[in-house]
C-alpha cells in the first residue's frame, strides 16, 4: 500500500511541480509564452489519453504489468526533461510523464483485487487522497528547487523518487489473478484518443483563442463528430474498450458525471487560490507572497486530505459511498462560501481552502467506491479509469472557464510609482468562488440520484480456495450484458457462483 500511496504522490508532483518554472521558460528555452503552454497541456492529452487505455490493458494484461509500466513512462520522462536544453526535448519528456496519470486508477483496481473487503474502504480513501498530498506538496517544492538550483534539478529530482518508486513495486507487488478475455479493441482506442485529444484541445485553448473562434468550433465539432462514431463502434464490437452500456446505467454514469463536476471544483480552489495571494498590495486585496510562500499556504490542504482519508472510510463503510460522496460535495460549497465571504486575510485563504478540501477528500475517496460496486471485478481497471478520465476533463474546463472569467475582470492598476500594473479584481475571484461552489452543488444533486445498491459481500466459495490474498465480491443484480456472460465465466474461478 505504501509503494502504490508514494506512487500517486511521485505522479501528481511530476504534474504540478513544473508550474513555478513557466513563468522563466520562454528565457530558458528561448520559446515564446504561447509555446510554453505545452508543457501544460501536452501532459494533459497524454495522461487523459493513456488512464482509459492502460485501465482497459490492467484488466486483461495485468494491472501490476500496467503499473510499472506507467511508472516507467513518468521515470523515463523526467529522465527526458532532465536533460532537454530546448522545448522540443522538454516537451517529449513532458508527455512521457504523463502517461503516469494511470497510476492512480490503476493501484485503486489492483487494491481491490489483492485485499480483503474490511481493508479495501480505507485504502482507497488513501489512495484517492495522495492527488491532493501531491499538487499541494509540488508547488513549494519545485519553488524551492528552482530558486536555489538550476531548473534541471526539479526533473532529476522527478526522476530519482520515480524510479525508486517502481523499483519498490517491481520487488514487492504481486500481479492479482483476474483477467478480462477477449483483444484488444484497437480501433476504440484510436477513436477514444482522437476524440480526447480534441476535446482537452478545446477546452485548454479557449482562453487563449476565445471560446467562439473557428478553431475552437472546428475542434468541438470534430470531437462531437468522432466521439459519437466511437459510440457506435463501441456499441457494436465484441469486446468494447468502454462498456458503453455498462458506463451508461446510473449507477455508474452518474458517478461518472459527479467525477467531472467534483474535479472542476477540486481545482478551482488550488489554481485560484496561488494566484490571489500573489497578486500584488495595490490591488487592495493581494498579500504579493512569492511562488514558494504561496505553495507554502497550500500545504495544510494536502495534510488534510491525507487526514481525512480514514474518517472518509469509516463514513462510507458506517454509511454508504453515496452519502460521503454527498457530503463532499456540500462541504466543498461551503468552503467555497467562506472564500466569496473572506478571501482578504491570508488565514481566511487558508481556512477556505482547507474547506474545500475536506469535501475533496471525501468525494474523492467515495467516487471509486461507488465505480466498484457498480461494474464486474474484470472491468474494475477500464470503469476506474474512465472516472479519472472524467476529472481530468472537469479540471480543464475548470482551467478555462476560471481563465476566462478572471480575464474578463481584469483591470489596470496604478502602484505608487505610478507604474500600470494588471491583475484581476477581487469581484472578478469572487465570481470564480462562485462558479465553482454552483459546480460543487451540481455534484452533490448528481450523488443524490446515483441509486442506491447492495452491500457487496466476500463470497463465501472464494473463501474456500487456495487464492488467500484477495477475496471478489458478489455483485448487486444486473441485467446480464451481451458478450459478457460467458466470458465473466471463463475468467471466474472454479468454485465460485455469479
Amino acid at each position: 500500500m505504501a509503494v502504490l500511496a508514494a506512487g500517486g504522490i511521485v505522479t501528481t508532483l511530476a504534474q504540478t511541480a513544473v508550474v513555478p518554472l513557466l513563468p522563466q521558460l520562454p528565457r530558458l528555452t528561448g520559446a515564446g509564452p504561447v509555446d510554453i503552454g505545452w508543457v501544460v497541456t501536452l501532459t494533459l492529452l497524454t495522461g487523459a489519453v493513456a488512464t482509459p487505455l492502460l485501465g482497459r490493458a490492467g484488466d486483461m494484461y495485468g494491472k501490476r504489468r500496467m503499473l510499472l509500466f506507467a511508472l516507467g513512462a513518468l521515470a523515463a520522462g523526467s529522465l527526458v526533461c532532465a536533460f532537454a536544453c530546448n522545448l522540443p526535448w522538454l516537451l517529449a519528456g513532458r508527455a512521457l510523464q504523463g502517461v503516469g496519470a494511470a497510476v492512480v486508477p490503476l493501484s485503486i483496481s489492483f487494491l481491490r483485487g489483492v485485499l480483503p473487503p474490511q481493508r479495501t474502504g480505507s485504502s482507497v480513501a488513501l489512495m484517492s487522497s495522495t492527488v491532493g498530498v501531491g499538487a499541494a506538496l509540488g508547488l513549494p517544492l519545485a519553488a524551492v528547487l528552482v530558486q536555489y538550483a538550476d531548473w534541471h534539478a526539479m526533473f532529476w529530482a522527478m526522476t530519482m523518487l520515480s524510479t525508486g518508486v517502481l523499483a519498490l513495486a517491481w520487488r514487492l507487488l504481486r500481479e492479482e489473478p483476474v483477467r478480462s478475455s477477449g483483444r484488444f479493441d484497437l480501433l476504440g482506442a484510436c477513436g477514444l484518443s482522437a476524440g480526447l485529444v480534441f476535446v482537452l484541445l478545446a477546452l485548454s485553448k479557449a482562453g487563449e483563442w476565445g471560446w467562439g473562434s473557428w478553431r475552437i468550433l472546428g475542434l468541438s465539432g470534430a470531437a462531437l463528430l468522432i466521439l459519437t462514431c466511437w459510440t457506435v463502434q463501441q456499441r457494436r464490437a465484441a469486446r468494447p474498450l468502454v462498456d458503453v452500456r455498462l458506463a451508461t446505467r446510473p449507477a455508474v454514469a452518474l458517478p461518472h458525471l459527479a467525477a467531472l463536476l467534483a474535479g472542476f471544483a477540486f481545482y478551482a480552489n488550488s489554481l485560484v487560490t496561488a494566484q490571489l495571494v500573489q497578486a500584488p498590495l495595490v490591488t487592495g486585496y493581494g498579500l504579493a507572497l512569492s511562488v514558494m510562500a504561496a505553495g507554502v499556504c497550500l500545504l495544510p490542504s494536502g495534510v488534510i486530505m491525507v487526514l481525512c482519508a480514514p474518517l472518509s472510510a469509516r463514513l462510507s463503510a458506517a454509511r454508504e459511498p453515496k452519502l460521503t460522496l454527498t457530503l463532499g460535495t456540500l462541504v466543498i460549497a461551503a468552503g467555497y462560501g467562506l472564500r466569496f465571504a473572506d478571501s482578504r486575510q491570508l488565514w481566511a485563504v487558508i481556512v477556505g481552502a482547507a474547506v474545500v478540501s475536506v469535501g475533496t477528500a471525501l468525494a474523492y475517496s467515495a467516487l471509486p467506491m461507488l465505480i466498484m460496486r457498480a461494474v464486474p471485478l474484470e472491468q474494475t481497471a477500464a470503469a476506474n479509469g474512465l472516472n479519472v478520465l472524467m476529472r481530468t476533463i472537469g479540471q480543464a474546463l475548470c482551467s478555462a472557464v476560471i481563465a476566462t472569467v478572471l480575464v474578463q475582470h481584469t483591470r489596470l492598476f496604478a502602484d505608487p510609482a505610478g507604474v500600470a500594473v494588471a491583475a484581476p479584481t477581487l469581484d472578478g475571484y469572487r465570481v470564480a468562488f462562485a462558479v465553482a461552489g454552483a459546480v460543487a452543488l451540481l455534484a452533490c444533486a448528481a450523488a443524490c440520484l446515483i441509486p442506491r445498491q447492495p452491500r457487496l459481500v466476500p463470497s463465501s466459495d472464494l473463501q474456500e480456495t487456495e487464492q488467500d490474498a484477495r477475496t471478489e465480491f458478489r455483485l448487486p443484480a444486473q441485467r446480464p450484458l451481451a458478450n459478457d456472460v460467458q466470458e465473466s465465466a471463463e475468467a471466474r474461478p472454479a468454485g465460485t457462483t455469479a
